[in-house]
């Protein structure tokens, strides 16, 4: 697929890895829609990527599908006033709420934290992918492959090898990786791909968050580079990914061979 002169939206993109893709997509001649909750932080983020028409924000909180439903609408009148159509949906908002299933005292872990992380990495995932595909099934087939598009979805080594305390972030992100292949398969009539990258530990403003202790213990499970990840390095992935049209139906991890255990 080609990139320039093409429009993209990434949800959770005002930070971190959904920034930085941002970033490499209008290098390469892209517009992007910025989806995020915070609209200070929105307008700073738009504001590093040069304003419009390469960059708008759109307030959006993925759990809510009225939200995402405004949002949609938004950016489907912004992108017929730049004149770029739709060729990618990057869900990338993302967060993580650590919790024991069942803990010392034998209390089990709040269902409403499990639902926070299920109704935005899973749900919000799921609605936000959902509520745009109409509109970038209506753009013009591209190339030999006449194809429309792609999904790039975000899971995490987690969805491999949870740690103690991940059962609800683990869940929610081996649910992304599983239903890559079935929406491949439901997509294809249409000429749009869906690829799903799981990154090990980035630096984010989710890792941001963790306590030096948790970052070295994760840092000594890494083979090599024995480091955490860069956003640049996962955006080079999305931008590979949207490039090759071969890539469909697969999650590719992105981990320097890290394998988390069960505990630091």
């Amino acid at each position: 697929m080609k990139i320039d002169g093409r429009s993209f939206v990434i949800s959770g993109g005002a930070s971190g890895l959904g920034l930085a893709t941002a970033r490499t997509l209008i290098s390469s001649g892209a517009s992007v829609a910025i989806l995020d909750l915070n609209e200070e932080t929105g307008a700073k983020a738009v504001a590093s990527l040069g304003g419009a028409p390469s960059a708008k924000f759109f307030p959006c909180d993925v759990s809510s599908t009225d939200s995402v439903s405004s949002a949609v609408s938004a950016v489907t009148s912004w992108i017929k006033e730049i004149g770029k159509p739709l060729a990618g949906i990057i869900p990338a908002a993302g967060v993580g709420a650590p919790g024991l299933i069942l803990d010392k005292r034998l209390n089990p872990v709040s269902l409403d934290s499990i639902d926070f992380v299920l109704n935005i990495n899973l749900r919000g995932t799921l609605d936000v992918t959902r509520q745009f595909l109409p509109l970038l099934a209506k753009s013009e087939p591209y190339g030999p492959d006449k194809e429309r598009g792609v999904v790039v979805m975000v899971a995490s080594s987690a969805a491999f090898e949870g740690q103690m305390g991940q059962v609800a972030y683990a869940a929610s992100k081996g649910a992304v990786a599983s239903m890559t292949l079935p929406m491949a398969r439901d997509l294809a009539r249409f000429g749009i791909r869906v690829v799903t990258i799981a990154p090990s530990m980035f630096d984010s403003a989710m890792t941001a968050m963790m306590s030096d202790k948790v970052r070295e213990g994760l840092q000594k499970a890494m083979e090599f580079p024995a480091r955490a990840g860069q956003p640049e390095e996962f955006a080079s992935l999305v931008k590979q990914t949207i490039e090759n049209v071969m890539l469909n139906g697969v999650v590719i991890r992105l981990d320097g061979a890290t394998r988390m255990p069960s505990k630091l």
